[in-house]
């Protein structure tokens, strides 16, 4: 009778998410100016962004890694362009509130 598989725990599965994550992009991975951003994750994978790349990683039940590579995708690049839109608007509203209460 074969072995049966034994799945690994949700704690030990991100243990090695981010042990993967430091051997592939360093301990400082996630510096607040120069670092990548988590983008979204749970316990069993990570995906991860820095300019124009995302990084996917992956942990199988039995506590292999894979990870990918890809560009932005397309609703990525809309909310940072719906994000520029919204910073100038609201630049645009305060404005104009200013210019209504000096009176000019």
């Amino acid at each position: 009778m074969p072995d049966e598989l034994e799945p690994i725990s949700p704690q030990r599965a991100r243990e090695i998410l981010d042990a993967a994550i430091r051997e592939r992009l360093g301990d400082d991975w996630d510096d607040e100016e120069e670092g990548w951003v988590r983008v979204t994750g749970h316990d069993y994978m990570a995906r991860l962004t820095r300019g124009g790349v995302n990084l996917d990683f992956y942990v199988d039940l039995l506590g292999n890694v894979r990870v990918e590579k890809s560009g932005l995708s397309g609703w990525q690049q809309l909310s940072g362009l719906l994000a520029l839109v919204f910073i100038a608007l609201s630049l645009v509203i305060a404005l104009l509130l200013a210019r209504i209460a000096s009176g000019s």
